[in-house]
């Protein structure tokens, strides 16, 4: 079974065709250009469906980068210590 960090990285891959390698620090809404408004919400759907979470519409409109959004769902009670 995967972990979560492996399962939120996979959402990451499937909602905006990012690599594994790509993953990290850097990664946010800023900074890809592929991650527009409809990418966007194609991530949120896939990390409600991984996480079976419903998020909150300011978190949905504050979660910019791949760190932030770890932290999003930790408030969730997601725990990513594997």
């Amino acid at each position: 079974m995967a972990g979560n960090l492996e399962r939120y990285s996979q959402a990451f891959q499937t909602a905006l065709g990012a690599s594994e390698a790509e993953l990290g620090e850097g990664y946010s809404f800023a900074a890809i250009d592929q991650w527009d408004s409809v990418a966007h919400l194609t991530l949120i759907t896939e990390l409600e469906d991984a996480f079976d979470v419903m998020f909150e519409p300011d978190d949905i409109i504050h979660f910019g980068s791949y760190l932030n959004g770890i932290e999003i769902l930790k408030r969730y009670g997601v725990s990513f210590e594997d």
